[in-house]
């Protein structure tokens, strides 16, 4: 089995990378939402699929910055 070693609060930062990396890589693959079915509100699924990342990315960076930022120093 192997094991992948991070330093001191590594996890925090691989976490961080993944919630600011998700959104770019889902709205790259234009092929997976490039479609006209469903239709949610009469609004295409391209359309409704791209707005729906504004509040995802915003929840991701919030969560990347509450996962890296520093205690305050006493």
């Amino acid at each position: 089995m192997v094991r992948i070693a991070f330093p001191h609060h590594g996890w925090r930062r691989f976490a961080a990378s993944a919630c600011l990396l998700a959104p770019v890589v889902a709205l790259l693959c234009v092929p997976w939402y490039a479609q006209d079915r469903p239709q949610l509100a009469g609004v295409p699924f391209f359309y409704w699929y791209q707005l729906a990342w504004v509040p995802a990315c915003s929840l991701g960076m919030l969560t990347a910055y509450l996962l890296t930022r520093r205690p305050p120093k006493p």
